[in-house]
């Protein structure tokens, strides 16, 4: 993962994508989180964060497949192409949409 990447998914608090680090779990991910976001650089200004913000819906959605045990690339595209479908009202919809997608 590029630094850059890295540094937006720690200020972004984004789990999930620390997690695809290999080797780096969950509870590995929420500590790097706590302790690294307020020793990070800060952004500059008109920079956005490189780390990709998922709703509570989305993440679920996310965890759902990764459980069925849907590889996390093919997971997180498929739900990015329903997100930009519109299909983001609730979780049963999206979820619909996403295993529709992966059995493509």
């Amino acid at each position: 993962m590029p630094a850059d990447e890295m540094v937006g998914a720690i200020r972004g608090n984004d789990i999930a994508q620390l997690t695809r680090i290999p080797g780096i779990g969950r509870k590995t991910a929420e500590r790097m989180v706590l302790e690294l976001r307020d020793k990070l650089p800060q952004q500059a200004v008109g920079q956005e964060p490189a780390a990709s913000v998922l709703s509570a819906v989305e993440e679920d959605v996310l965890s759902a497949l990764l459980n069925l045990g849907y590889q996390r690339a093919a997971a997180e595209k498929t739900l990015a192409s329903a997100a930009k479908a519109g299909k983001t009202g609730s979780f049963e919809v999206l979820f619909r949409e996403a295993l529709g997608g992966l059995s493509k």
